[in-house]
């Protein structure tokens, strides 16, 4: 697997949750975030974006659901994507190096 692989299934699952998070809430913000942060690491798995900037951003998102974790004390969706995100991050800067 690439790293430019791992970052496009992150993107796809992103993408779903906030598809998901719209249907079942109503919840706009959900939606307009995930396809924007899906965007911009798109953008990183284009090449488009100067290299590194990806893992800033996965970075920011794990901070970003940590924060709503430890708000709601749910681990849906928050929790399971803040753990996805974390997974994300390790494998891509594992298959970065290799």
């Amino acid at each position: 697997m690439t790293p430019s692989l791992l970052l496009w299934i992150y993107i796809g699952l992103l993408l779903v949750g906030g598809v998901i998070g719209y249907l079942k809430a109503k919840s706009q913000v959900s939606l307009i975030t995930s396809m924007v942060s899906a965007g911009l690491l798109a953008l990183c798995a284009l090449g488009l974006f100067v290299p590194g900037v990806e893992y800033a951003l996965l970075g920011i998102l794990v901070i970003v659901f940590s924060i709503r974790f430890a708000k709601t004390r749910k681990f849906m969706p928050s929790g399971m994507l803040g753990a996805i995100t974390l997974l994300t991050l390790v494998g891509y800067a594992i298959l970065s190096a290799l």
